[in-house]
Parts: C-alpha cells; structure tokens; sequence
C-alpha cells in the first residue's frame, strides 16, 4: 500500500489562485505527454506517486489526452481507485474539453452538449462523482459565449465540477467569460495559457486582464516541448520530440539561431546553479503572476530535476537584464 512521503507539504510553495480561496502547488504534473498506451503503467505510477510525495497536489488533464483519446484519464482513475483512493481530499483534480475527441457534429468546441457529454465522459475514466476544476480548452468560434459559460457553470451546479477555468482564450474573450460567469453566480477561477521564454504572448495584454478580473493562470508548455532543455544545446538529438513525428514540435522550429540563444541561456542557469530547464521554470513564475506551471515528465528523474526549481525562484535584476537581451537576441558577455 502506497504511504505518502511525510513532509511532501515542506517544500513546494502553494499560490492562492487568483481571489479564491484555492492554493495550487508552484508546479503541477501534467498529463498531456507520457500517460496513454505508449508508456507502461508501472513507470505512470512511480511517477504519479513520486509527484505527490514532493508536493504536487495538482494532476491536470484533458478529455484528449493519450493516445489515444481518453487514456491519460484512465491512468489517472486507476491511481484514484489504488493509491490514492485515501487521498482524493488532499488532490485538485482539472480536466477540459473542446478539442476533438469523437466523431460527429457533438464530438469537439463550445458547445453545452459537448462540454456536459464530455465531463460526463471524464468523470467515468477518473472514477470521480466531480472534478475540482473543469475548463473550456478553447474559444468556439461558432458557438455563443453565453452558451459555453453556461455550461460551465452547470457543471458546478450539478455538482459536478468544484470551480471553472478556460484555456487558450485572448484578453478580451476572457474579460467577456468573466463578465458572463459572474452574472451566473460561478467566478471565473483560472485560465490556462501557453507561456514561456519563447511565447510570450500572455504579456500582451492577457495577465493585465488576469489581473484586473481577480482571475488565477496555469502556464502550459513552459518548457516550449522541451526545447528549454538540455537537450537541444547541440541541436537536435535522436530520440528527441522534434527528431521524431510529433505535430507539436518540428526539426525546422530548431534553427542554429535558436541553439545559440538557448546556449547563451544555459550559461546563466549553470551561474545561478541551475539547469536551463530550471530557470526557464523559475522565470515562468517569477514574480508571483503565474500561479502554477504545468511540467510534464517521463521518467521520476526527470520530474524531480523540475521540482528542484521551486529551491531558487528569485532573479536578481541583472539576470533578468542579461535573460531579456538573449531572448531578444542581443546576447552579452
């Protein structure tokens, strides 16, 4: 039977989300990569088991992640049901829907009977009467905000989600969703962008409106797949994401311009006595704006190098002078 480690709370820092009175962990686990059919579920345990112990509370999913579809929820459920079946109290379950995940008119966007049908789905995989949050994973262009809000405010009435959030809507879809979610009574708890070195489009506008709304954010793909990593410093290396087939990370995002900066970034994590995946976590957070970053892992090796980063979160202006010239592509000595 699986014991939790005794000082999991002792390390990882927890951010209140936004006005609520929800914390979340600095780091999250997400499970977008590494959780479906193409990884054996003795190495998703460990990992599972070992994110909790150093802290993580949060386990963030999707209705579409795999492969295939569904999978990755699955393998979260099966951890519920074995252990932590003593331990949901002390876990912030997420999931989304609005991407593909079945054929037909119903099976993806905005719309009240994807987004309840798809929950209801997601609550079965888990294993779960609700979850604590659940998200529209993007705007629907053709559907009425009205209609999407609404429906995730049903959610919470039915008992079936504890707070919402959206992903992937800009500055003045999110204004407009809180302005509607607040008529409805059910506030609008976070919003989960992609933010980090290499994406910055959060900066445009959308963390003044997070601001301003009292609303909290979860930073997905902080490592940019991983191209914030070791991993690329010499470019692209067999086995790596961009060597191999995925849609989300291609051999020509990897340009020899790229692979200088990333170097020059390297050499002010190893100063500051971090990896470059490290301080690409820690300058996601800085500051306080970003209440939690989602990491993913492939291995407990890798997971527990990410959480080493909660030990060294500040910057010092200088580094973050020298980190802005290399991201603009001015690098100096």
């Amino acid at each position: 039977m699986y014991l939790p480690s005794a000082d999991r709370y002792q390390a990882m820092p927890y951010r209140r989300t936004g006005r609520s009175g929800l914390l979340l962990p600095a780091l999250s686990l997400g499970l977008w990569h590494n959780f479906g059919s193409d990884r054996t579920p003795e190495t998703q345990g460990r990992i599972l088991r070992r994110a909790f112990d150093l802290g993580i509370t949060h386990f963030d999913l999707a209705n579409n992640y795999g492969p295939p579809p569904g999978a990755a929820e699955s393998t979260m459920g099966r951890a519920l049901r074995t252990d932590f079946a003593r331990l949901r109290h002390e876990l912030v379950i997420s999931t989304k829907a609005g991407y593909l995940m079945w054929e037909g008119p119903y099976g993806e966007w905005g719309s009240r009977k994807n987004l309840l049908s798809s929950l209801d789905q997601s609550l079965t995989r888990l294993g779960l009467d609700h979850v604590d949050i659940f998200y529209s994973h993007r705007p629907d262009p053709d559907t009425p905000l009205e209609e999407t809000m609404g429906a995730l405010d049903s959610a919470v009435r039915q008992g079936k989600a504890l707070y919402v959030g959206i992903s992937n809507y800009s500055p003045e879809q999110t204004r407009e969703a809180a302005r509607i979610l607040d008529g409805l009574g059910t506030p609008l708890l976070i919003h989960q962008p992609r933010y980090s070195m290499l994406d910055r489009t959060v900066e445009d506008g959308l963390l003044t409106a997070l601001d301003e709304l009292g609303t909290g954010s979860i930073a997905y793909s902080p490592l940019e797949q991983g191209i914030l990593s070791d991993r690329y410093l010499r470019g692209i290396p067999e086995g790596s994401r961009a060597a191999g087939s995925s849609p989300f990370l291609t051999p020509d995002a990897v340009t020899p311009e790229l692979v200088d900066r990333l170097r020059a970034l390297d050499q002010v994590a190893s100063e500051r006595g971090q990896s470059l995946a490290q301080m690409a976590l820690a300058w996601v957070l800085r500051g306080g704006r970003i209440t939690s970053a989602v990491v993913g892992a492939s291995s407990v090796a890798q997971l527990e190098n990410s959480v080493e980063t909660v030990r060294h979160l500040e910057f010092a202006d200088e580094e973050l002078a020298r980190i802005e010239e290399i991201l603009k592509g001015q690098p100096t000595g």
